[in-house]
């Protein structure tokens, strides 16, 4: 088998099982899992930046640019909805913790 017959299909699996975990998570838990998947998302953002710093083609340059304001629309709007829904957690002021 060649080498991107097998990166297909570790892509197909991974999809397959994220989706499955995804589903599996129960409604209370998306707020945290949200937030982690931010700092991936923020991770990916890094390494968009790095790749499309180095040397290459005008064609590639324009796919990091792409790639780049994909991902921080991502981690922006991930952040942005994982604080309102914090929000909706914490009530009224003065309904604190032990009040």
């Amino acid at each position: 088998m060649s080498s991107q017959i097998i990166l297909v299909l570790v892509f197909i699996a991974a999809t397959l099982l994220g989706y499955k975990l995804i589903n599996a998570v129960p409604s209370l838990l998306h707020t945290p899992l949200m937030s982690g998947m931010n700092a991936l998302s923020g991770i990916t953002l890094l390494g968009i930046i790095t790749v499309t710093a180095l040397p290459g083609s005008l064609l590639g340059r324009l796919a990091g640019l792409v790639g780049i304001i994909a991902a921080v629309i991502n981690v922006v709007a991930g952040f942005g909805v994982t604080d309102r829904m914090l929000r909706m957690f914490r009530g009224g002021e003065g309904q604190g913790e032990g009040k």
